[in-house]
């Protein structure tokens, strides 16, 4: 272990001194609420605008086998820990201050943290206990906050037009005109501002582009305020647009502001598509999985910026899981692995120029514990997958899953073998239950 935190804190210093940089690199993690794979230019999609975010691709890495949760409170809770669903996702828009999120992380490592945009983690739809706690952010780590859905139910207000936010434990004054994916922005350069002479972690859950589809400031639609509040998918590409803007304004930010040579910039989102969305792609048409098993449901964009680091454009094929994200931030941190405990696989290594994949695959434990979304286990690669009952698929020539496979080559068995190893080894650790939807043992 020992061994382990000096060859970090060597790298780091490399980076430093190559870089010429005297600290840390600052992070800025930005998940969009409801984006698929398939929707970015960069990763084949043709239906929208994304001129920043395939920029952002073209010089730095684009990962193309990144996975997610299907459904946005089980991915806010793998990320933010590390850990599978069931070794902490207790209830749908809930995740126990008990846990160590990697704002307290960063934190702990001596960086300034700030959360902005979506949170649905007191436990507002439950009622879970101490759901009212306006404090909670910072007991995650995060040192300022600006979130929607901290204390206050969607229906009390919601996150476009205008919205109910609180700012540090007061509600800001609420403005019809106002546009909550504007204030999230705001909040998030006016820190970066306030925090350039000293590393800093920015985690910005977006609540873009999930439902409802409406017109955002730039849209034409936008000066009809009885349409501010019309749920109409022809409103998604103006979302999206939006999206990609406000990625635009942090970089430049970054910039202005002479950080962004040695910051880490990463896009990801939390599931896929709304299953209303059907996206025209370079594949073909790809329908909005989102909450469901298919790949469409967590196969979610992926890129990484680090101008520093960045030597040349590269487009990494391995898989990531969204247990990858704590292990990484706490490699970027320089905390040394024995001082916490995850089901992640750092790819820091990716960031600083490997090219080799870092794990043959993924196990995804989903219990969503919404509406009548169903559970399930699967073991996955970038092309098979192994359900719990034994389907087994080849995700890549079958992506809706219709034909499982079963007369298999001497390579395809040795797969599904090893994946009903991986399914037996945690079941023998969490066993399954189809008839207890909070999955405690």
């Amino acid at each position: 272990m020992k061994r382990f935190y000096f060859a970090t804190a060597f790298f780091l210093f490399l980076v430093l001194t190559v870089t010429g940089q005297l600290r840390r690199p600052n992070v800025v993690l930005i998940m969009a609420d409801d984006l698929g794979y398939e929707t970015l230019g960069c990763d084949g999609g043709l239906s929208y605008d994304t001129p920043t975010l395939d920029s952002l691709a073209s010089i730095g890495i684009r990962y193309t086998e990144c996975f997610s949760q299907p459904l946005g409170s089980p991915s806010r809770v793998k990320i933010m820990t590390g850990k599978y669903n069931f070794r902490n996702y207790e209830d749908f828009g809930y995740l126990n201050p008990k846990e160590r999120s990697f704002g307290t992380l960063m934190k702990d490592a001596g960086y300034i943290t700030c959360i902005a945009g979506k949170w649905q983690l007191n436990g507002l739809a439950r009622n879970n206990p101490g759901n009212q706690d306006v404090k909670r952010p910072y007991s995650f780590g995060f040192d300022e906050y600006c979130l929607w859905q901290l204390n206050h139910p969607e229906k009390d207000g919601g996150r476009y037009a205008n919205p109910l936010i609180t700012v540090n434990g007061k509600d800001l004054r609420r403005d019809d005109d106002s546009y909550g994916p504007d204030i999230f922005c705001r909040f998030i350069l006016d820190f970066i501002d306030k925090y350039s002479s000293q590393p800093f972690f920015v985690y910005y859950p977006m609540v873009l582009v999930h439902e409802p589809f409406v017109p955002t400031p730039n849209s034409p639609g936008w000066k009809k305020k009885s349409l501010r509040n019309k749920n109409d998918t022809a409103f998604f590409k103006d979302m999206v647009a939006y999206t990609d803007d406000i990625v635009h304004r942090i970089v430049m930010k970054l910039k202005d502001d002479g950080v962004w040579n040695n910051t880490i910039l990463i896009f990801t989102a939390d599931n896929g598509t709304n299953r209303m969305v059907i996206t025209k792609t370079i594949f073909g048409k790809v329908q909005g999985g989102k909450g469901m098993s298919l790949n469409s449901g967590n196969h979610v964009p992926l890129i990484t910026s680090w101008p520093a680091m960045d030597k040349r454009a590269r487009v990494y094929k391995g898989l990531i899981s969204f247990a990858d994200f704590f292990p990484t931030l706490a490699e970027i941190a320089g905390v040394a692995k024995y001082q916490f405990k995850n089901d992640g696989v750092s790819f820091m290594n990716i960031l600083t120029g490997a090219d080799a994949a870092n794990q043959d695959e993924i196990f995804i434990h989903y219990s969503p514990g919404w509406g009548n979304l169903t559970q399930n286990r699967w073991v996955m690669d970038g092309k098979y997958k192994l359900y719990l009952d034994g389907r087994f698929f080849n995700t890549s020539t079958d992506p809706l899953e219709t034909r499982p496979l079963l007369r298999l080559s001497p390579e395809e068995r040795d797969k599904k073998d090893r994946f009903n190893r991986i399914l037996t080894e945690k079941g023998q650790e969490f066993p399954f239950s189809k008839n207890n939807p909070s999955l405690k043992p």
